[in-house]
């Protein structure tokens, strides 16, 4: 891992972890499963314009999917 995946990985981490305190307390799966996976994905991916693709998509998703 460079610096830059690090530093998207903070970023990443960081709206995963208000995704998912938000999707659990309000009992909501699509932000608490973005959460879990803005947590994660950023130690599977290595290629960081896909990384930031991902990452974009689950940030996103809460937002277009409402269920």
């Amino acid at each position: 891992m460079d610096a830059t995946t690090l530093f998207i990985g903070l970023i990443a981490g960081s709206f995963g972890m208000g995704y998912f305190v938000y999707g659990k307390k309000q009992a909501r799966a699509i932000p608490l499963i973005s959460g879990i996976g803005l947590c994660v994905i950023p130690y599977f991916i290595e290629n960081i314009p896909i990384l930031i693709l991902v990452c974009a998509a689950l940030i996103i998703a809460p937002f277009v999917i409402r269920v």
